[in-house]
């Protein structure tokens, strides 16, 4: 806005109505100023800082160990004798180990049973300590020997059928199998890493090897993966979200960005009666058709981030519940770039209702129910009433203005956990899925086609799956592969769902 200051009108109400406009004009520069500076505060922020509002155990574990690994050098140093004698012996936190691990006794006896007296010495006892020991891996090769008998009367050669091999033609035992796909996607170890790992041990194995055994092993996975889905789309009660996964796309000589949708099934909040379960879908884009496709036969409850396309469900009978941590991310954002009090207001408030949460956690529909209705639902209340009042406050087109109108548009959905005693407030069992496969993915960098990225999507479901049950991914896929070799019949499937699942030495007894 430019004016001529020589030729400025004498007329005192259009002078203030001029004012006006431009204190107005100045109001919304200034606002659009600092909505950009936010928007460039939190652009460094997700680039050189720490993106989770939680650090995560994992993390801090990195960062305690240099300080554990020096106070142990420090320990280790050799003190005089009579300093260590007079040294109170430090408590232990060491837990015990397992007793099924094999024990192989070493001896250390005196060098002679006479005493420096000239007395004999006799038995009166012993002291026993353990120590933990690591035997490298190793490969072996296992020779199949089939004698073949002939008959001198008429000539007949009996021998016995060759046993089925995982991988026609293949060398690979079911054993060999299961260390390549847990490696790959349970400890997130590249194939073309683990072909480095074993020429080590002196066996030469290419990637295209290992790549074409990984392959092989999904064909005998796929019908479980099948019997998985089928299990968790038939509940009513789901939590769904996706991730992205980058694609090689050779045509273009880049990568294209897929997505794995992600449903997962947890029941252990209010005691219900489904295990907990992950399934992973690959699809090529991020459009609606694609949960839309997914859930075609669902019906119930579906936890949900802000992401439109589940919107279109409602019209099929789907309840959608909305994240109260989503939600909760806009405000904390601000607040980091910001120091905002009404952001910080804002966390305080939900924090409250995380704190009922917690205590509730593991009781009964009813129950949650009801201690929601008495204290949850009249902080909600609240909290709505002044989210009203702070949206006519803060500058409208600002970050914390979104934040506010983000949660008020999405208000129904929010506050659905007050009507039923099973709906969580956030989709925090989805993103627990997800999180090994975003760790998974920064090593592998991208998949190579699109039917990798089903390969991802079956593996990762079944080993997630797993770790929800407490069962160990490579005892568990070892022993499935072994059983569908070896003629595992299909009707008897839900049998090797991992909640089903029971060791080979658990199944004898």
């Amino acid at each position: 806005m430019q004016f001529d200051l020589n030729d400025l009108p004498s007329d005192t109400a259009l002078l203030h109505d001029l004012v006006r406009d431009m204190a107005s004009a100045v109001e919304q520069r200034d606002d659009e100023i600092d909505r950009l500076q936010l928007i460039i505060k939190q652009f460094r922020r997700a680039r050189f800082g720490r993106r989770s509002e939680r650090i995560d155990a994992d993390q801090i574990a990195l960062g305690l160990e240099d300080l554990e690994t020096d106070e142990a050098r420090a320990e280790a140093k050799p003190e005089p004798p009579a300093k260590a004698k007079n040294r109170k012996k430090r408590k232990s936190g060491r837990k015990p180990l397992p007793d099924n691990l094999p024990r192989e006794e070493v001896r250390v006896d005196v060098s002679t049973t006479v005493c420096a007296c000239g007395g004999a010495l006799h038995p009166i006892g012993e002291s026993v300590s353990e120590m933990l020991d690591w035997v490298p891996a190793k490969f072996r090769v296992i020779r199949i020997c089939r004698p073949k008998y002939g008959c001198r009367a008429c000539g007949t050669v009996s021998q016995a059928p060759a046993p089925e091999r995982p991988i026609a033609g293949g060398l690979a035992t079911p054993a060999l199998l299961t260390q390549v796909l847990v490696s790959k996607y349970c400890d997130h170890t590249p194939l073309y890493r683990q072909s480095q790992i074993y020429a080590r041990l002196g066996v030469d194995l290419d990637r295209s090897t290992l790549a074409s055994w990984v392959g092989g092993a999904c064909w005998w996975l796929d019908a479980l993966y099948e019997r998985l889905c089928a299990n968790v789309f038939a509940s009513d009660h789901l939590f769904a979200d996706d991730t992205p996964v980058p694609v090689l796309d050779p045509g273009r000589g880049r990568t294209k960005t897929g997505r794995l949708w992600v449903y997962a099934r947890d029941q252990r909040p209010w005691g219900g009666p489904e295990p907990p379960a992950a399934i992973f879908v690959f699809a090529p884009d991020r459009k609606s058709e694609r949960p839309a496709a997914h859930l075609e036969n669902f019906s119930g409850i579906l936890h949900v981030d802000g992401y439109g396309g589940f919107v279109r469900l409602q019209a099929r009978g789907v309840t959608l519940a909305a994240c109260w941590v989503h939600m909760r991310r806009n405000f904390y954002e601000f607040f980091e770039s910001t120091k905002s009090p009404v952001a910080g207001e804002a966390l305080r408030r939900i924090g409250e209702l995380y704190a009922i949460e917690e205590r509730i956690r593991g009781q009964s529909p009813a129950m949650r129910l009801a201690e929601r209705r008495t204290f949850s639902k009249p902080l909600v209340e609240k909290l709505k009433t002044w989210f009203e009042q702070q949206l006519t406050r803060v500058p409208p087109r600002g970050k914390l203005a979104d934040a506010i109108r983000y949660a008020l548009t999405r208000w129904h959905g929010l506050t659905r956990f007050l009507h039923d005693g099973r709906v969580e407030l956030d989709t925090n069992p989805v993103e627990r899925a997800i999180r090994p496969f975003a760790l998974g993915r920064k090593n592998h960098l991208f998949a190579g086609s699109d039917v990798g990225g089903e390969r991802w999507a079956t593996l990762c479901s079944i080993i997630e799956t797993c770790k929800m049950n407490d069962v160990e991914p490579y005892a568990y896929l070892h022993d499935v592969l072994q059983r569908m070799v070896g003629g595992f019949p299909v009707n008897r499937l839900d049998e090797l769902l991992p909640w089903n699942w029971k060791p080979p030495e658990a199944a004898k007894s």
